[in-house]
Protein backbone atom coordinates (compact mmCIF):
# COMPACT_ATOMS: atom_id res chain seq x y z
CA UNK A 1 0.00 0.00 0.00
CA UNK A 2 2.87 2.60 0.86
CA UNK A 3 4.53 1.79 -2.83
CA UNK A 4 0.82 2.32 -4.63
CA UNK A 5 0.34 6.01 -2.32
CA UNK A 6 3.99 7.01 -3.45
CA UNK A 7 3.42 6.19 -7.08
CA UNK A 8 -0.11 7.42 -6.77
CA UNK A 9 1.93 11.01 -5.43
CA UNK A 10 4.70 10.98 -8.21
CA UNK A 11 2.12 10.46 -11.32
CA UNK A 12 -0.16 13.59 -9.61
CA UNK A 13 2.95 15.38 -9.05
CA UNK A 14 4.19 15.11 -13.09
CA UNK A 15 0.53 15.91 -13.80
CA UNK A 16 -0.29 19.50 -12.66
CA UNK A 17 -2.68 19.71 -16.47
CA UNK A 18 -4.60 17.53 -18.53
CA UNK A 19 -1.15 17.66 -21.04
CA UNK A 20 0.97 16.73 -18.45
CA UNK A 21 -1.25 13.65 -17.77
CA UNK A 22 -0.74 12.19 -20.92
CA UNK A 23 2.50 12.71 -21.18
CA UNK A 24 3.17 10.56 -17.95
CA UNK A 25 1.18 7.79 -19.25
CA UNK A 26 2.21 8.14 -22.58
CA UNK A 27 5.96 8.07 -21.20
CA UNK A 28 4.70 5.16 -19.29
CA UNK A 29 3.40 3.04 -21.84
CA UNK A 30 6.01 3.76 -24.44
CA UNK A 31 8.47 2.03 -21.54
CA UNK A 32 6.37 -1.02 -21.54
CA UNK A 33 6.87 -1.45 -25.33
CA UNK A 34 3.44 0.28 -26.62
CA UNK A 35 3.63 1.33 -29.71
CA UNK A 36 2.77 5.57 -30.15
CA UNK A 37 -0.16 5.59 -33.09
CA UNK A 38 -1.61 9.09 -34.69
CA UNK A 39 -4.91 9.58 -36.09
CA UNK A 40 -2.95 11.84 -39.00
CA UNK A 41 -1.73 8.76 -40.15
CA UNK A 42 -2.94 5.04 -41.34
CA UNK A 43 -2.72 2.53 -38.93
CA UNK A 44 -0.81 -1.03 -38.95
CA UNK A 45 -2.22 -3.54 -36.08
CA UNK A 46 -1.04 -6.78 -35.59
CA UNK A 47 -1.89 -9.37 -32.97
CA UNK A 48 -0.23 -9.63 -29.64
CA UNK A 49 0.91 -5.41 -30.11
CA UNK A 50 0.15 -2.72 -27.99
CA UNK A 51 -0.73 0.65 -29.11
CA UNK A 52 -1.65 4.06 -27.86
CA UNK A 53 -3.12 7.06 -29.21
CA UNK A 54 -3.96 10.58 -28.23
CA UNK A 55 -6.08 13.58 -29.21
CA UNK A 56 -5.38 17.25 -28.67
CA UNK A 57 -2.59 16.05 -25.88
CA UNK A 58 -4.95 16.01 -23.30
CA UNK A 59 -6.76 13.14 -24.07
CA UNK A 60 -5.03 9.10 -24.46
CA UNK A 61 -6.40 5.76 -25.18
CA UNK A 62 -4.39 2.86 -25.00
CA UNK A 63 -5.21 -0.50 -26.27
CA UNK A 64 -3.62 -4.81 -26.90
CA UNK A 65 -4.89 -6.70 -30.02
CA UNK A 66 -4.94 -10.17 -28.16
CA UNK A 67 -3.37 -13.10 -30.20
CA UNK A 68 -6.63 -14.87 -30.79
CA UNK A 69 -9.56 -13.39 -32.01
CA UNK A 70 -10.96 -10.53 -30.26
CA UNK A 71 -14.92 -10.75 -29.42
CA UNK A 72 -15.48 -7.51 -27.25
CA UNK A 73 -13.84 -4.22 -25.65
CA UNK A 74 -12.91 -3.78 -21.87
CA UNK A 75 -12.58 -0.56 -21.44
CA UNK A 76 -11.83 1.57 -18.53
CA UNK A 77 -12.55 4.89 -18.71
CA UNK A 78 -11.68 8.10 -16.78
CA UNK A 79 -10.35 11.92 -17.09
CA UNK A 80 -7.33 13.86 -16.51
CA UNK A 81 -8.58 17.42 -15.74
CA UNK A 82 -9.42 18.78 -12.53
CA UNK A 83 -10.76 22.36 -11.56
CA UNK A 84 -8.94 25.10 -12.03
CA UNK A 85 -8.02 28.61 -13.02
CA UNK A 86 -6.99 29.59 -16.67
CA UNK A 87 -4.75 32.35 -17.74
CA UNK A 88 -6.46 34.79 -20.31
CA UNK A 89 -5.28 35.48 -23.29
CA UNK A 90 -3.44 38.65 -22.18
CA UNK A 91 -2.57 37.52 -18.61
CA UNK A 92 -1.11 40.76 -16.45
CA UNK A 93 -3.48 43.10 -14.52
CA UNK A 94 -1.39 45.65 -12.80
CA UNK A 95 -2.69 46.80 -8.94
CA UNK A 96 -2.44 49.72 -7.19
CA UNK A 97 0.48 50.39 -8.58
CA UNK A 98 2.23 47.84 -6.71
CA UNK A 99 1.55 44.64 -7.62
CA UNK A 100 1.43 42.92 -10.81
CA UNK A 101 -1.52 40.06 -10.90
CA UNK A 102 -2.66 37.51 -13.46
CA UNK A 103 -5.78 37.40 -15.13
CA UNK A 104 -7.88 34.06 -14.94
CA UNK A 105 -11.36 32.85 -15.27
CA UNK A 106 -12.43 29.65 -13.50
CA UNK A 107 -12.28 26.41 -15.04
CA UNK A 108 -14.97 23.64 -13.46
CA UNK A 109 -16.61 24.13 -10.67
CA UNK A 110 -14.35 24.45 -7.86
CA UNK A 111 -14.11 25.56 -4.36
CA UNK A 112 -13.27 28.64 -4.87
CA UNK A 113 -11.89 29.43 -0.82
CA UNK A 114 -9.39 26.87 -0.49
CA UNK A 115 -7.20 28.24 -3.42
CA UNK A 116 -6.46 31.05 -1.06
CA UNK A 117 -3.28 31.27 0.99
CA UNK A 118 -1.29 28.23 -0.53
CA UNK A 119 1.57 28.27 -2.84
CA UNK A 120 0.67 27.87 -7.04
CA UNK A 121 2.41 27.30 -10.36
CA UNK A 122 1.65 27.58 -13.51
CA UNK A 123 1.73 24.71 -16.67
CA UNK A 124 0.14 24.10 -19.83
CA UNK A 125 0.87 24.02 -23.39
CA UNK A 126 2.32 26.78 -25.57
CA UNK A 127 2.32 26.98 -29.38
CA UNK A 128 5.68 27.87 -31.09
CA UNK A 129 5.64 29.03 -34.20
CA UNK A 130 9.40 29.02 -35.82
CA UNK A 131 9.63 29.51 -39.65
CA UNK A 132 5.82 29.14 -40.15
CA UNK A 133 5.61 25.78 -38.24
CA UNK A 134 3.66 25.15 -35.39
CA UNK A 135 4.71 22.99 -32.62
CA UNK A 136 2.91 21.97 -29.28
CA UNK A 137 5.26 22.18 -25.94
CA UNK A 138 4.40 21.21 -22.87
CA UNK A 139 5.31 23.90 -19.79
CA UNK A 140 5.67 24.33 -15.89
CA UNK A 141 6.92 26.80 -14.08
CA UNK A 142 8.15 24.35 -11.30
CA UNK A 143 8.14 26.39 -8.65
CA UNK A 144 6.37 28.43 -6.26
CA UNK A 145 5.69 31.35 -8.21
CA UNK A 146 1.64 32.84 -7.22
CA UNK A 147 -0.61 33.29 -4.51
CA UNK A 148 -4.46 34.20 -3.93
CA UNK A 149 -3.73 36.38 -1.06
CA UNK A 150 -7.35 36.73 1.15
CA UNK A 151 -8.45 39.54 2.81
CA UNK A 152 -7.62 40.17 6.72
CA UNK A 153 -10.67 39.92 8.43
CA UNK A 154 -9.82 43.09 10.39
CA UNK A 155 -10.71 44.57 6.63
CA UNK A 156 -13.95 42.46 6.09
CA UNK A 157 -15.74 41.89 9.46
CA UNK A 158 -17.98 39.30 7.65
CA UNK A 159 -15.47 37.05 6.43
CA UNK A 160 -17.12 34.28 8.05
CA UNK A 161 -20.37 35.11 7.77
CA UNK A 162 -20.49 33.35 4.56
CA UNK A 163 -18.25 34.91 2.24
CA UNK A 164 -18.77 34.93 -1.41
CA UNK A 165 -15.46 35.11 -3.29
CA UNK A 166 -15.66 36.77 -6.78
CA UNK A 167 -14.06 35.45 -9.50
CA UNK A 168 -12.98 38.72 -10.94
CA UNK A 169 -11.88 40.29 -7.87
CA UNK A 170 -10.78 37.96 -5.36
CA UNK A 171 -9.44 35.16 -6.90
CA UNK A 172 -7.01 36.81 -9.33
CA UNK A 173 -3.21 35.81 -7.91
CA UNK A 174 -0.13 37.85 -7.14
CA UNK A 175 2.42 37.48 -9.62
CA UNK A 176 5.07 39.78 -8.17
CA UNK A 177 5.88 43.88 -7.52
CA UNK A 178 5.22 46.55 -10.39
CA UNK A 179 8.67 45.87 -11.53
CA UNK A 180 8.13 42.69 -12.69
CA UNK A 181 5.28 44.07 -15.43
CA UNK A 182 5.33 42.54 -18.77
CA UNK A 183 7.45 39.30 -18.02
CA UNK A 184 4.99 36.63 -17.05
CA UNK A 185 5.08 35.11 -20.67
CA UNK A 186 8.93 35.74 -20.27
CA UNK A 187 8.66 33.67 -16.99
CA UNK A 188 6.47 30.89 -19.13
CA UNK A 189 8.89 30.61 -21.95
CA UNK A 190 12.21 30.25 -19.99
CA UNK A 191 10.14 27.40 -18.12
CA UNK A 192 9.94 26.11 -21.53
CA UNK A 193 13.38 27.04 -23.00
CA UNK A 194 12.18 28.90 -25.75
CA UNK A 195 11.82 32.44 -26.88
CA UNK A 196 8.88 34.59 -25.65
CA UNK A 197 8.76 36.38 -29.30
CA UNK A 198 8.06 32.73 -30.83
CA UNK A 199 4.85 32.56 -28.19
CA UNK A 200 1.59 32.10 -31.03
CA UNK A 201 -0.75 30.67 -28.28
CA UNK A 202 -1.14 29.28 -24.91
CA UNK A 203 -3.50 27.03 -22.92
CA UNK A 204 -1.75 28.19 -19.30
CA UNK A 205 -3.71 26.85 -15.64
CA UNK A 206 -2.52 27.38 -12.30
CA UNK A 207 -2.08 24.35 -10.10
CA UNK A 208 -1.68 24.10 -6.39
CA UNK A 209 2.04 23.15 -5.43
CA UNK A 210 1.52 21.22 -2.27
CA UNK A 211 2.63 18.12 -2.70
CA UNK A 212 0.51 14.45 -1.28
CA UNK A 213 0.86 13.32 2.17
CA UNK A 214 -0.27 10.64 3.75
CA UNK A 215 -1.91 11.01 7.45
CA UNK A 216 -4.19 10.59 10.34
CA UNK A 217 -3.96 8.57 13.36
CA UNK A 218 -3.10 5.66 11.57
CA UNK A 219 -1.81 6.71 8.36
CA UNK A 220 -5.67 6.17 6.88
CA UNK A 221 -5.52 8.74 4.76
CA UNK A 222 -3.71 10.81 1.49
CA UNK A 223 -4.50 14.19 0.78
CA UNK A 224 -3.01 15.70 -2.80
CA UNK A 225 -4.30 17.67 -5.38
CA UNK A 226 -6.29 16.80 -8.47
CA UNK A 227 -6.97 13.19 -6.21
CA UNK A 228 -10.77 13.85 -8.99
CA UNK A 229 -10.26 12.21 -11.09
CA UNK A 230 -6.25 11.69 -11.30
CA UNK A 231 -6.50 8.63 -8.52
CA UNK A 232 -8.77 6.41 -10.83
CA UNK A 233 -6.52 7.40 -14.04
CA UNK A 234 -3.32 6.30 -12.52
CA UNK A 235 -5.38 2.86 -11.18
CA UNK A 236 -6.72 2.10 -14.35
CA UNK A 237 -2.92 3.04 -16.29
CA UNK A 238 -1.35 0.82 -13.11
CA UNK A 239 -4.06 -2.07 -13.82
CA UNK A 240 -3.78 -2.13 -18.21
CA UNK A 241 -0.06 -2.20 -17.90
CA UNK A 242 0.17 -4.67 -15.26
CA UNK A 243 -2.00 -6.98 -17.13
CA UNK A 244 -0.36 -6.50 -20.53
CA UNK A 245 3.21 -8.08 -18.83
CA UNK A 246 4.42 -10.57 -21.03
CA UNK A 247 3.40 -14.50 -19.76
CA UNK A 248 6.68 -15.58 -19.13
CA UNK A 249 7.35 -12.43 -16.37
CA UNK A 250 3.42 -12.44 -14.98
CA UNK A 251 1.19 -15.40 -15.14
CA UNK A 252 -1.80 -13.49 -16.53
CA UNK A 253 -3.35 -15.28 -19.11
CA UNK A 254 -4.44 -13.41 -22.42
CA UNK A 255 -8.09 -12.75 -22.59
CA UNK A 256 -10.45 -12.68 -25.97
CA UNK A 257 -11.19 -8.76 -25.78
CA UNK A 258 -9.74 -5.78 -26.04
CA UNK A 259 -8.62 -4.19 -22.75
CA UNK A 260 -8.88 -0.35 -23.41
CA UNK A 261 -7.71 2.13 -21.11
CA UNK A 262 -9.26 5.79 -21.79
CA UNK A 263 -8.51 9.07 -20.15
CA UNK A 264 -10.40 11.88 -21.71
CA UNK A 265 -10.22 16.10 -20.76
CA UNK A 266 -12.88 18.29 -20.55
CA UNK A 267 -14.78 16.10 -18.13
CA UNK A 268 -15.17 19.46 -15.61
CA UNK A 269 -16.59 21.37 -17.82
CA UNK A 270 -19.53 19.03 -19.84
CA UNK A 271 -17.23 16.84 -21.98
CA UNK A 272 -18.27 18.33 -25.14
CA UNK A 273 -14.96 19.35 -26.93
CA UNK A 274 -13.38 16.94 -29.71
CA UNK A 275 -11.43 15.15 -26.95
CA UNK A 276 -14.23 15.07 -24.48
CA UNK A 277 -16.39 12.30 -23.49
CA UNK A 278 -18.85 13.33 -25.94
CA UNK A 279 -16.21 13.61 -29.20
CA UNK A 280 -16.04 10.65 -31.54
CA UNK A 281 -12.25 9.96 -30.12
CA UNK A 282 -13.58 6.55 -28.42
CA UNK A 283 -15.86 5.38 -31.18
CA UNK A 284 -13.49 6.61 -34.03
CA UNK A 285 -10.40 4.36 -31.92
CA UNK A 286 -12.56 1.70 -31.65
CA UNK A 287 -13.93 1.34 -35.13
CA UNK A 288 -10.23 1.76 -36.68
CA UNK A 289 -9.27 -0.98 -34.63
CA UNK A 290 -11.82 -3.13 -35.98
CA UNK A 291 -11.15 -2.22 -39.50
CA UNK A 292 -7.47 -2.62 -39.02
CA UNK A 293 -8.27 -6.63 -37.85
CA UNK A 294 -10.61 -7.04 -40.96
CA UNK A 295 -13.35 -7.23 -39.24
CA UNK A 296 -17.17 -5.24 -40.72
CA UNK A 297 -19.22 -2.75 -39.53
CA UNK A 298 -22.09 -5.49 -37.68
CA UNK A 299 -18.39 -6.82 -36.26
CA UNK A 300 -17.99 -3.90 -34.35
CA UNK A 301 -22.22 -3.92 -33.20
CA UNK A 302 -21.73 -7.49 -32.47
CA UNK A 303 -18.53 -6.83 -30.30
CA UNK A 304 -20.43 -3.45 -28.79
CA UNK A 305 -23.22 -5.90 -27.62
CA UNK A 306 -20.36 -7.97 -25.28
CA UNK A 307 -18.36 -4.93 -24.62
CA UNK A 308 -18.24 -3.41 -21.10
CA UNK A 309 -17.23 -0.03 -20.04
CA UNK A 310 -16.09 0.87 -16.28
CA UNK A 311 -16.78 4.75 -15.92
CA UNK A 312 -14.08 5.77 -13.08
CA UNK A 313 -14.39 8.98 -11.33
CA UNK A 314 -14.09 9.94 -7.38
CA UNK A 315 -17.42 9.92 -5.15
CA UNK A 316 -18.55 11.46 -2.49
CA UNK A 317 -17.74 9.98 1.27
CA UNK A 318 -20.08 10.67 4.06
CA UNK A 319 -18.22 14.07 5.93
CA UNK A 320 -17.58 13.73 8.98
CA UNK A 321 -18.69 17.01 10.24
CA UNK A 322 -22.05 17.23 8.09
CA UNK A 323 -23.18 13.51 7.68
CA UNK A 324 -27.04 14.70 7.26
CA UNK A 325 -25.63 15.71 3.61
CA UNK A 326 -25.35 12.04 2.84
CA UNK A 327 -28.33 9.65 2.10
CA UNK A 328 -29.65 7.90 5.12
CA UNK A 329 -27.87 4.57 4.05
CA UNK A 330 -26.11 4.94 0.31
CA UNK A 331 -23.39 6.74 2.07
CA UNK A 332 -19.71 5.72 1.33
CA UNK A 333 -16.95 5.36 3.40
CA UNK A 334 -13.44 6.02 2.88
CA UNK A 335 -11.31 2.71 3.42
CA UNK A 336 -14.69 0.96 2.50
CA UNK A 337 -13.67 0.20 -1.04
CA UNK A 338 -14.78 0.86 -4.41
CA UNK A 339 -18.04 3.05 -4.72
CA UNK A 340 -20.89 1.62 -7.23
CA UNK A 341 -22.79 5.23 -8.42
CA UNK A 342 -26.88 5.34 -8.81
CA UNK A 343 -29.05 8.01 -10.06
CA UNK A 344 -32.81 7.13 -10.73
CA UNK A 345 -32.29 9.88 -13.63
CA UNK A 346 -29.72 8.43 -15.50
CA UNK A 347 -26.66 10.80 -14.08
CA UNK A 348 -24.81 8.01 -13.70
CA UNK A 349 -25.12 5.20 -16.21
CA UNK A 350 -25.41 2.04 -13.77
CA UNK A 351 -28.26 -0.41 -13.68
CA UNK A 352 -28.77 -3.62 -12.86
CA UNK A 353 -26.95 -5.30 -15.43
CA UNK A 354 -23.98 -3.45 -15.26
CA UNK A 355 -23.71 -3.37 -10.84
CA UNK A 356 -24.43 -7.14 -10.98
CA UNK A 357 -21.67 -7.52 -13.77
CA UNK A 358 -19.28 -5.43 -11.76
CA UNK A 359 -20.10 -6.87 -8.73
CA UNK A 360 -19.19 -9.83 -9.52
CA UNK A 361 -15.97 -9.03 -10.48
CA UNK A 362 -15.49 -7.25 -7.32
CA UNK A 363 -16.11 -10.47 -5.42
CA UNK A 364 -13.46 -12.27 -7.90
CA UNK A 365 -10.90 -9.98 -6.88
CA UNK A 366 -11.94 -10.10 -3.16
CA UNK A 367 -12.43 -6.13 -3.27
CA UNK A 368 -15.18 -4.43 -1.13
CA UNK A 369 -17.49 -2.60 -2.98
CA UNK A 370 -20.83 0.34 -1.64
CA UNK A 371 -22.88 2.19 -3.08
CA UNK A 372 -23.72 6.17 -3.83
CA UNK A 373 -26.61 7.85 -4.56
CA UNK A 374 -27.59 11.24 -3.59
CA UNK A 375 -30.22 12.35 -0.93
CA UNK A 376 -33.48 12.60 -2.79
CA UNK A 377 -33.76 16.45 -2.24
CA UNK A 378 -30.37 17.38 -3.58
CA UNK A 379 -29.18 17.65 -7.25
CA UNK A 380 -26.23 15.33 -7.91
CA UNK A 381 -23.03 15.75 -10.39
CA UNK A 382 -22.44 13.51 -13.25
CA UNK A 383 -19.73 12.00 -15.19
CA UNK A 384 -18.31 10.71 -18.28
CA UNK A 385 -20.30 7.53 -18.55
CA UNK A 386 -23.44 8.42 -19.69
CA UNK A 387 -21.88 11.41 -22.03
CA UNK A 388 -19.87 8.56 -23.92
CA UNK A 389 -22.53 6.28 -24.75
CA UNK A 390 -24.07 8.37 -27.13
CA UNK A 391 -20.90 7.77 -29.11
CA UNK A 392 -20.00 4.04 -28.01
CA UNK A 393 -23.38 2.40 -26.40
CA UNK A 394 -21.92 -0.52 -24.11
CA UNK A 395 -23.23 -1.27 -20.55
CA UNK A 396 -21.47 0.84 -18.40
CA UNK A 397 -20.62 1.17 -14.48
CA UNK A 398 -20.08 4.29 -12.85
CA UNK A 399 -17.69 4.02 -10.27
CA UNK A 400 -15.41 5.49 -8.29
CA UNK A 401 -13.03 5.83 -4.71
CA UNK A 402 -14.94 7.97 -1.45
CA UNK A 403 -13.35 11.63 -1.05
CA UNK A 404 -13.48 14.56 1.08
CA UNK A 405 -13.43 17.95 -0.37
CA UNK A 406 -13.85 17.11 -3.99
CA UNK A 407 -13.25 20.01 -6.33
CA UNK A 408 -11.00 21.32 -3.91
CA UNK A 409 -7.29 22.57 -4.72
CA UNK A 410 -6.19 20.20 -1.51
CA UNK A 411 -8.68 16.60 -1.78
CA UNK A 412 -8.35 13.80 0.63
CA UNK A 413 -9.17 10.19 0.36
CA UNK A 414 -8.54 6.60 1.56
CA UNK A 415 -4.96 4.91 2.19
CA UNK A 416 -6.21 1.76 1.44
CA UNK A 417 -8.61 2.46 -1.92
CA UNK A 418 -6.27 2.86 -4.40
CA UNK A 419 -5.49 -0.61 -4.43
CA UNK A 420 -8.92 -1.79 -4.48
CA UNK A 421 -9.31 -0.25 -7.76
CA UNK A 422 -6.18 -1.58 -9.16
CA UNK A 423 -7.22 -5.09 -8.18
CA UNK A 424 -10.71 -4.55 -9.28
CA UNK A 425 -9.76 -3.36 -12.56
CA UNK A 426 -7.20 -6.19 -13.22
CA UNK A 427 -9.80 -8.41 -12.98
CA UNK A 428 -11.71 -6.10 -15.13
CA UNK A 429 -8.84 -6.15 -17.95
CA UNK A 430 -8.39 -10.51 -17.58
CA UNK A 431 -12.21 -11.66 -17.66
CA UNK A 432 -14.20 -11.80 -20.46
CA UNK A 433 -18.08 -11.04 -20.73
CA UNK A 434 -20.26 -12.47 -23.45
CA UNK A 435 -23.56 -11.07 -24.40
CA UNK A 436 -25.77 -14.59 -24.50
CA UNK A 437 -29.09 -12.50 -25.76
CA UNK A 438 -30.50 -8.87 -24.41
CA UNK A 439 -30.44 -9.31 -20.72
CA UNK A 440 -28.34 -12.82 -20.55
CA UNK A 441 -24.21 -12.81 -19.86
CA UNK A 442 -21.77 -14.92 -19.11
CA UNK A 443 -18.43 -13.93 -17.30
CA UNK A 444 -15.55 -16.01 -17.87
Amino acid sequence: MQSTIQNLFSFIQDSPTSYHAVDTMGSVLQSEGYVRLEESTPWKLVPGGKYFVTRNLSSLIAFRIPAEPAASFHIAASHGDSPSFKIKELPELPSAGLYVRLNVEKYGGMLMGPWMDRPLSVAGRILVEKDGQLRTKLVNVDRDLLLIPSLAIHMNREANNGFKPDPQKDMLPLYGDISRRDTFLRCVAEAAGEDPEHIAGHDLFLYCRMPGTLWGAGEEYISSPRLDDLQCAFSSLTAFVHTGKDSSQVDIPEPSSIPVHCVLDNEEVGSVTKQGAASTFLKDTLQRICLCLGKSREDYLTMLASSFMLSADNAHAVHPNQPEKADAVNRPSINKGIVIKYNGNQRYTTDAVSAAVFKTICRRAQVPFQTFLNRSDMAGGSTLGNISASQVPVNTVDIGLPQLAMHSPFETAGAADTDYMIRAMEEFFRCRIHCKGDGSYDIK
